[in-house]
């Protein structure tokens, strides 16, 4: 017996960190002062990391890459060339009607016809090309996704459990599900996108600077004008985006932490106060989105202010040039303005796939802190170098955790677990004795320990001096902030050595000493799968881990028998093909326990660790669980931590931990003997009855079952009525739902007629501009000798007045659709997690409403329910409105060909955009398919990495990860190859429909004027890219 009164005291562990204050020195650098203030290490993400994703790619990855930037080039190109034939078309009009034109109808139909058939085969290339993009670039994303995703759960899972103690909660997690989503949407048609655009950029130029530089150039003002807008506005709404992120982060942190322990909120009578902290992260939403409504509606404003009024200025100037001899025809003029208008346009559109491609570098930056973090030694030795048979030596163990590194935990430790006798080790919490088990286990590491780096984006790198101000705020979000030490002051030096065998434990092969060991610890893991396999992952790297299924069941069931879990799975009506839910929520505390014991003797170990395995339970509970991990200890090395000292009194050797050193050892009898002893006053305070038998009999394991038989029947009733519940769900249809989300929203109604409204002014600008289009056109017929220039320079002025009408009113539909979509998501978001948090615990049983996948949702419904809400509504009120205007405008002008627009060629329109539509909602659900159970089953392994490390099942968790991987990617191949021949074909048959108008045109006698107002109206109507300058898909 050994007995130490001479502790040292520890500094409280709440005093403060001193802030480091005044600038950098030049013999202090930035590693030096972070290593002072203890944060965790910032690593800046760059291209560099971007780039390393196409690492995972194959030769034929990178052959099928090939084919995608071939044909998204090609199909690039196609949009200048359909400006010239369309300029051709123009001039020939011109040429034909304007007085004295030598040209013969012959002729003029001749030429008509060609450039209907170069339009045709536009039509072609496009749809072929477009389809080689679209699925070659989406399919290969999905591919790099999941192998990037796959060799992070292999890295992650090689770590030290300090490593994921460095990370915030919910890191992990996170990052393999909606980071890698981000991460995938850059390199997949984000990318395709990118390079498209780009593509059509140059072309475009090269095409306007061939046909007449110096109007180019002219036409060219007003890219750098909205630059100047984007240069003055981007910044400000980024800034408030990323503080909109942040708050969502923060509520998203608050959903995950209370629906992971869901039970324990309910119990505790927590829901509402878990409610109000999540009302205040989203109502922080709210208040930025308002500031970010000013902001998004002046730089739309001001952008479609700037489109309308270039068209004036470039019909200006063309008309000036035309007079001076400059130009041949007004089909150049039309070249240059919508070969410009297509730059505008391209640059606006490759800001999005570069946002993706910015936010894809960060993502990989944080798939990549976890990839290249040293890995653990893992040892070489095993048997028969070394046995598990031995005693476990600590030999002056000093040691604190990597994420609280100036908190001493183990203080000079010398300690011997003697091999084959029963160990306890008790004490005051706090004392070190869970930190032990990680020693032995080794999730801890005396050398070699290290924080994962925080990723930070390059431009935020400056904020480092905000973050005192910052850190009132983060203080509110406990589950956000990051696991920063409290104690300030030089680092704990870890030091010591571990021995079994005469070797250390680290030199040992970590699997081999794991499958040695048996763990039960305190509130025990189970995955969502069947009593029998619960138990048998723990045959996992042990001699009977390739036996044949019967032997595994035999020695599962005798497992069973020795825990005294037989006695409950018999009455269970699927016996061990039982599925025990969510964390094994089927289940009551001493099951669960149970079925843990089983799970750690069924490999036979040589090694059983007993980590507080009785203190999560009731008493009743406690003696079956006691009687069980009774017998599991014979003739093994058992190491009991307990806080209940009755379930260790019966210990071969009893070790007294406090403020992490060895204060008395010995037999229980020996240390109450101890006056003013540590043991014997915890013995004391818990008022124990050392005298009465704590022997479990048959009668107890009977009483403790009979509950179990009303447990199946409550777990019956409540899977019929959450399945019913999503019966009900799935009845509701769109119309329904949006109706009754219109009724309860009358608080904006107000602001909703506004947003129809001004989405009625912006829907009347495209045939108001259509038909001063055309008189712009046919005043190029009154440019005579004399350079009579008044109709152009009229028709260019109502340009200008037509513009500063459509900035106003997209600035209005802009500003009061964001706003009202931001307050109805945040108070349906409020709704929608106090409905959550409120449900019975049975709703939490069914498999769909696992805590992972409601987390996901909570994140995701009520941010589509913004975006349907917003600018998507007030896009759907501007095309209906340009709808119904270019529609009367053509048959004002000319009803035969307007005729022919809308009932022969427009149904095929409407057709193809439905299948368009529908199909991409298809690939979007299969592609959110695709990953939901993969990501379903990482977070769960994730969330048991204790588990999952303690049976060496991190081999076994990557390779069924990664068939489901590969499961998914085939079936979004088999999906997406006959999605999209309809998807392509509906973006390409604009080009169709131009070679059809084109057609009837030339034989039609209607003036140039009408047919150009006409086709104009029919392109906007088939969606041209020409006229849709604010892109909605």
């Amino acid at each position: 017996m050994t007995v130490d009164h001479h502790d040292k005291i520890e500094k409280p562990a709440n005093s403060p960190s001193p802030e480091p204050q005044g600038p950098l020195t030049k013999d202090e650098t930035e590693d030096e002062l972070q290593a002072k203030a203890k944060v965790r290490p910032e690593r800046t993400a760059n291209f560099k990391d971007y780039l390393r994703i196409f690492s995972y790619a194959t030769k034929w990855d990178f052959f099928a890459y090939a084919a995608g930037f071939f044909a998204s080039i090609g199909a690039g190109i196609t949009l200048p060339l359909m400006n010239v034939v369309f300029g051709q078309f123009v001039g020939n009009f011109t040429e034909y009607f304007m007085p004295g034109s030598t040209t013969s109808r012959s002729e003029f139909n001749k030429s008509i016809d060609k450039l209907a058939l170069y339009m045709f085969a536009l039509f072609l290339g496009r749809f072929v090309l477009n389809s080689i993009n679209k699925f070659v670039f989406r399919m290969i994303g999905i591919r790099l996704s999941s192998a990037i995703r796959l060799h992070y759960l292999q890295r992650l899972f090689g770590q030290s459990i300090h490593v994921l103690d460095s990370m915030p909660p919910g890191y992990a997690t996170g990052t393999i599900t909606s980071t890698a989503n981000v991460l995938q949407l850059g390199i997949s048609e984000k990318l395709g996108t990118f390079v498209e655009y780009n593509s059509t950029i140059v072309a475009a130029i090269i095409v306007a600077f061939v046909k007449n530089w110096s109007l180019t150039l002219v036409t060219s003002s007003i890219i750098l004008y909205l630059f100047l807008v984007l240069g003055t506005f981007l910044p400000m709404i980024l800034k408030v985006n990323a503080l909109i992120t942040k708050a969502e982060g923060r509520a998203g942190a608050v959903a995950s932490e209370a629906l992971a322990s869901v039970r324990m909120v309910a119990a505790c009578g927590a829901e509402s106060r878990i409610s109000r902290r999540y009302a205040q992260f989203a109502e922080e939403t709210r208040q930025h989105g308002k500031l970010l409504s000013p902001l998004v509606g002046g730089q739309l404003g001001l952008i479609f202010f700037g489109l309308y009024a270039g068209f004036a200025l470039c019909f200006w100037f063309g008309a000036k040039s035309y007079s001076e001899g400059r130009l041949d025809n007004v089909g150049d003029v039309l070249v240059v303005l919508l070969s410009v208008m297509i730059v505008v346009l391209s640059l606006e559109r490759t800001s999005t796939p570069l946002l993706a491609v910015g936010k894809a570098t960060v993502a990989a930056c944080e798939f990549f802190v976890v990839i290249d973090a040293p890995q653990p030694a893992k040892g070489t030795l095993k048997e028969p170098e070394v046995s598990s048979t031995q005693d476990i030596i600590f030999e002056d163990v000093t040691f604190a955790y990597p994420s609280r590194p100036h908190v001493k935990v183990l203080d000079g430790l010398d300690l011997r677990i003697e091999a084959g006798k029963i160990n306890a080790i008790v004490g005051p919490s706090g004392g070190g004795k869970s930190t032990i088990v990680g020693l032995i286990q080794r999730w801890y590491t005396l050398q070699d320990q290290h924080v994962l780096a925080k990723v930070i984006e390059k431009e935020k790198k400056g904020g480092r001096k905000n973050k005192k101000d910052e850190s009132d705020e983060d203080v509110d979000a406990e589950n956000v902030v990051d696991n920063e030490p409290e104690e300030s002051g030089p680092p704990i030096e870890v030091h010591g050595r571990i021995l079994t065998a005469g070797q250390l434990l680290d030199d040992i092969d970590l699997k081999w000493w794991r499958s040695q060991i048996g763990l039960v610890s305190q509130e025990p893991f189970l995955f969502n799968d069947t009593i029998y396999k619960n138990v048998a992952y723990g045959l996992i790297g042990s001699p009977w881990e390739n036996e044949t299924e019967d032997k595994k069941r035999e020695l599962v069931r005798e497992a069973c028998r020795e825990s005294f879990a037989d006695e409950f799975i018999d009455r269970l009506p699927d016996g061990l093909d039982t599925l025990v839910g969510d964390s094994g929520a089927k289940l009551s505390g001493g099951q669960r326990q149970r079925l843990a014991i089983a799970r750690s003797i069924v490999r036979k170990p040589s090694i059983l660790i007993l980590d507080e395995a009785t203190s999560a339970i009731d008493v009743r509970g406690e003696r079956i669980v006691q009687a069980a991990l009774d017998r599991a200890a014979k003739d093994r090395t058992t190491i009991t931590i307990a806080h209940r000292l009755s379930t260790i009194k019966k210990a071969d050797r009893i070790i007294v931990l406090k403020k992490g050193k060895v204060a008395e050892s010995g037999t229980h009898d020996s240390l109450m003997t101890i006056e003013g002893g540590v043991y014997s006053g915890l013995v004391h305070a818990q008022s124990l009855s050392l005298g009465e038998p704590t022997d479990a009999g048959d009668e107890s394991v009977e009483t403790e079952d009979k509950p179990t038989l009303a447990n199946v029947t409550s777990i019956a009733a409540s899977e019929v009525d959450t399945s019913t519940e999503a019966s009900k769900d799935k009845a509701r249809n769109f119309f329904t739902s949006f109706g009754r989300l219109f009724y309860e929203s009358k608080n904006v109604w107000p602001a909703f007629f506004l947003t129809l409204f001004a989405g009625a002014c912006v829907g009347a600008g495209v045939p108001l501009q259509a038909w001063i289009f055309g008189k712009i056109i046919v005043s190029f017929n009154d440019i005579g000798t004399d350079s009579d220039l008044s109709g152009s320079n009229f028709w260019s002025l109502m340009f200008v007045v037509l513009a500063s009408g459509i900035g106003i009113s997209y600035f209005v539909v802009v500003f009061v659709a964001t706003r009202m979509s931001s307050t109805i998501r945040v108070k349906y978001q409020k709704q929608y997690f106090d409905a959550v948090m409120f449900q019975k615990t049975s709703f939490f049983d069914h498999e769909d409403h696992s805590h992972g996948t409601i987390t996901s949702r909570l994140g995701q419904d009520p941010k589509q329910l913004e975006e349907l809400m917003g600018l998507n509504m007030a896009s759907v009120f501007v095309a209906l409105f340009n709808v119904v205007g270019a529609i009367s405008i053509a048959f004002a002008f000319a009803w035969k060909l307007a005729l022919v627009s809308c009932c022969v060629v427009l149904p095929i329109m409407i057709v193809s955009a439905y299948w368009r539509f529908k199909y991409e909602l298809a690939f979007e659900k299969m592609n959110n398919d695709v990953f939901a159970e993969s990501s379903k089953f990482a977070s769960e392994s994730i969330g048991a990495f204790r588990t999952v490390t303690s049976l060496t099942l991190e081999d076994s968790i990557c390779l069924r990860y990664q068939n489901l991987l590969n499961e998914h990617v085939v079936s979004a191949y088999r999906k997406a190859s006959g999605d999209y021949k309809w998807k392509r074909g509906s973006r390409a048959s604009p080009w169709l429909w131009a070679k059809q108008c084109d057609g009837f045109c030339s034989c039609e006698s209607y003036s140039k004027h009408e047919r150009e107002q006409t086709a104009r109206q029919g392109l906007y109507l088939t969606g041209d890219p020409r006229h849709r300058w604010w892109n909605v898909d």
